[in-house]
């Protein structure tokens, strides 16, 4: 419960709302209860959206024991952040990227199980806690579709060549530095696309006072809260436990070399200039070897002619046929199922590791022993019956290991790749201040 509670919390700092979705009423009085706080391209900030994260995150500093920066810094952080989320959701619109309602609902439904609480109990759940489950579902669609802008304008353009992978995969080989996973913060002072070299002085003085007041002992997390502008700001400037190899190539180049606490003298990119502090790091060094599940499905949707309750009746029937030997699973899954991969190989999934399926998906799989038949259940796609045929212990394959790999190498390329995004994204953007 608490974890959820943490990820319902967290998620509404994140709010930044559409202004033309949000609007106020003039008291009786005339006292005006919000004001815009600043125009971004054709949306705004309101004042209202300030103040409330201002309450969340400093209560959030407070509990984590963060000693809270400046009023005005705080505030500022907190804008900017809220400016850029603007932006991205403009750009989100004009893009023509939605969430459906079917999608947001199946994202929330996950919520719910992962934190073993029912869905229809989540809106008491969320108003114990004081969120309002309205505001709640607004802001996971306003992740979600933040989420689907980046992977079309920033995952989309990070080629990973196969001579990479190769260099990869060799390097791992010989060194075993990517088996190690580091706890990194890290404070980025950002510059313009065209930075002057009155810009460049100024930016590169203000990193070097930030380090000398590390290496003296100012707390790492509050001089991030009060001066980075990447992301991971208001999280201490935290960005996680990530592989050697997932780290950005900077980065990876410098923790390497580094002791836990200690922190890097200021390191040049063309995002900026970075201070990365080492938390902690530990050895990751396993075996390879993966649990795998043979299985099959048979697939069917809702439509005009039948309802869900229409189609799980129908499987149902299916799977009483099945399961008495009447009915032969391949044969009725080429005839009737509507997954256009496996239905023609009469439901066949073939030999699969864990995280392939959808959560539901999975939860049904890990109920099962071989050769049991499930009960209908529904997922995002539709309506299922499953089979697991067998389990098994499977050293990865060099696909896996091919795979692993090039996702390692886009992450090691994703935060840099974000950051130049953002700032080209903020730089393009009309944003005018009102207070």
């Amino acid at each position: 419960m608490r974890r959820f509670l943490t990820f319902a919390l967290l998620a509404l700092v994140g709010a930044s709302g559409a202004a033309h979705a949000q609007t106020r009423e003039i008291g009786g009085r005339g006292d005006l209860l919000d004001r815009i706080a600043v125009v971004v391209n054709e949306g705004v900030v309101l004042q209202s959206q300030i103040d409330a994260q201002v309450t969340s995150i400093t209560r959030r500093l407070r509990d984590q024991g963060t000693p809270l920066p400046a009023p005005s810094v705080l505030r500022q952080q907190i804008t900017e952040r809220l400016v850029l989320q603007e932006i991205q959701l403009q750009r989100a619109a004009k893009l023509g990227l939605r969430v459906t309602d079917e999608a947001l609902n199946n994202a929330i439904r996950d919520v719910a199980t992962q934190n073993h609480i029912e869905f229809a109990q989540l809106p008491d759940a969320l108003g114990a806690e004081g969120i309002v489950y309205a505001e709640y579902r607004e802001q996971m669609r306003r992740e979600m579709t933040l989420s689907l802008l980046r992977q079309r304008d920033v995952y989309s353009r990070i080629y990973v060549s196969p001579r990479e992978i190769d260099q990869f995969l060799a390097k791992a080989a010989a060194d075993k530095t990517g088996d190690a996973s580091y706890e990194v913060a890290h404070i980025l002072l950002s510059l313009p696309e065209a930075a002057s070299p009155g810009q460049l002085e100024q930016v590169e003085k203000h990193a070097e006072e930030l380090y000398q007041r590390a290496l003296k002992g100012d707390d790492f997390g509050e001089l991030a809260v009060g001066n980075s502008q990447a992301q991971s700001a208001l999280e201490r400037g935290v960005i996680g436990w990530r592989k050697g190899n997932e780290l950005p190539g900077f980065m990876a180049e410098v923790v390497t070399k580094m002791k836990p606490g200690e922190v890097s003298r200021p390191v040049r990119t063309p995002s900026g200039f970075h201070i990365i502090k080492l938390n902690n790091v530990k050895s990751d060094n396993q075996p390879l070897i993966v649990e795998q599940v043979h299985a099959r499905h048979i697939l069917m949707k809702p439509n005009e002619l039948q309802d869900d309750e229409t189609v799980r009746g129908r499987l149902q029937t299916i799977r009483d046929r099945i399961a008495s030997g009447a009915e032969d699973f391949g044969a009725i899954a080429k005839a009737v199922s509507e997954d256009p991969g496996s239905g023609s190989e009469g439901g066949d999934l073939g030999w699969t590791s864990p995280g392939t399926f959808v959560g539901e998906f999975e939860q049904m799989i890990a109920k099962l022993g071989d050769n049991e038949i499930s009960q209908p259940f529904h997922t995002q796609y539709g309506w299922h019956i499953l089979q697991v045929l067998g389990h098994r212990t499977q050293d990865m394959s060099t696909d896996e290991r091919k795979r692993r790999a090039f996702e390692q190498i886009r992450a090691s390329k994703l935060d840099e790749e974000t950051e130049l995004w953002l700032r080209r994204l903020r730089d393009e953007a009309f944003v005018d201040y009102r207070s």
